[in-house]
């Protein structure tokens, strides 16, 4: 079966739109679970490139084969009706955890990078999330085809300036302190574990719309591949920051030193990473809850942004060291059985 490569590029795109979030973009979400390990992290980085490239191909795959239509259906076939039916509540409040980290980073950004206050952030943000689900979210994702790109673009421009600063070999074998050091070594499984069990929301239904398994297995690799790619720049390029763990936004600090005339671009993309992936979580619980609960579509979101305004009040960096390694944790048994899946396409 021949591979439609231009449809392979397309889910790509997707997979790596899904998993650069907030935590990603910001930088925050590799410092937390690699680069605060120093040459661990390093090592971590690249089993995390794997799993993401492995597991990623293999979840679309199995999609295709049952005919997903979303990722309810997709933990019920990993888990079994009754287990896949908690996952499903669980994984409700995770999307909801991670809602709530990425309007916390959107008020990080004007805090932190515009000199605003947190709460006129984060409420500039809900008031464009509700305006775009009023008017339709085919605009809002499209941002996403300019926001990748130039994200990658702008990761591998910090790589090549960072690589050229004194002391770069000497931090990239460094191996610092860290009294939960034991986390170095859970933290590439708990990462892909976090992603690729909330990615489903945004993958399942794509790949069981593709049905190719040549073209969806293709797309989950060369995903992957760019995600590597972006944690390796991302990495070599924190550690290069002197204090990064201080910092919410530790990328945007980085673009602000290095290369000071693309900063105010480089928040505009970081900022847009973060209001595309909440609006894609809102959007993705509005659609699980109304399966449950018959609501206004605009009352549920409007209610759906009150509880993670207030979680989302706790300190960017603070709220996603906490919530994204319990997830991740909570994910682990998701990837566990994923890797023991058989694909099974039918011929």
């Amino acid at each position: 079966m021949k591979t439609n490569w231009g449809a392979a590029f397309q889910i790509a795109a997707v997979y790596v739109g899904t998993v650069v979030g907030a935590g990603f973009a910001t930088g925050r979400e590799i410092v937390e679970f690699f680069s605060r390990f120093g040459i661990f992290g390093l090592i971590g980085v690249f089993m995390a490139g794997y799993i993401l490239t492995y597991l990623g191909a293999k979840l679309m795959r199995i999609a295709a084969a049952i005919g997903a239509q979303s990722y309810e259906e997709m933990n019920v076939h990993l888990f079994g009706k009754f287990f896949g039916r908690i996952i499903n509540i669980m994984m409700l409040f995770m999307l909801l955890g991670v809602c709530a980290v990425m309007l916390s980073g959107a008020g990080a950004v004007f805090e932190e990078q515009l000199g605003l206050t947190k709460s006129l952030g984060i409420f500039i943000t809900i008031a464009l999330s509700l305006a775009v689900m009023v008017v339709g979210l085919k605009g809002v994702f499209a941002v996403n085809t300019f926001v990748v790109p130039m994200m990658i673009l702008f990761s591998l421009i910090l790589f090549f300036l960072s690589v050229r600063l004194p002391g770069f070999i000497e931090q990239v074998v460094f191996i610092p302190y860290a009294e939960d050091g034991w986390k170095a070594v859970i933290g590439p499984f708990s990462y892909t574990a976090l992603n690729l069990s909330l990615a489903q929301a945004v993958l399942v239904p794509v790949a069981a719309e593709m049905k190719d398994d040549n073209t969806v297995k293709w797309g989950g690799i060369l995903g992957g591949i760019a995600l590597t790619l972006i944690l390796i720049s991302s990495h070599l390029t924190l550690i290069m920051l002197p204090g990064f763990e201080t910092f919410e936004i530790p990328m945007a600090v980085v673009m602000k030193q290095l290369a000071a005339g693309l900063y105010w671009i480089f928040v505009l993309i970081v900022y847009g990473e973060i209001f595309t992936s909440v609006i894609g979580n809102i959007f993705g619980l509005e659609r699980q809850i109304k399966k449950y609960i018959k609501l206004p579509s605009l009352l549920v979101v409007s209610l759906l942004f009150l509880i993670c305004y207030f979680i989302s009040l706790i300190d960017y960096g603070t709220l996603l060291s906490i919530l994204y390694p319990v997830f991740g944790y909570i994910s682990l048994i998701f990837i566990v059985l994923l890797w023991m899946k058989p694909v099974n396409v039918n011929k």
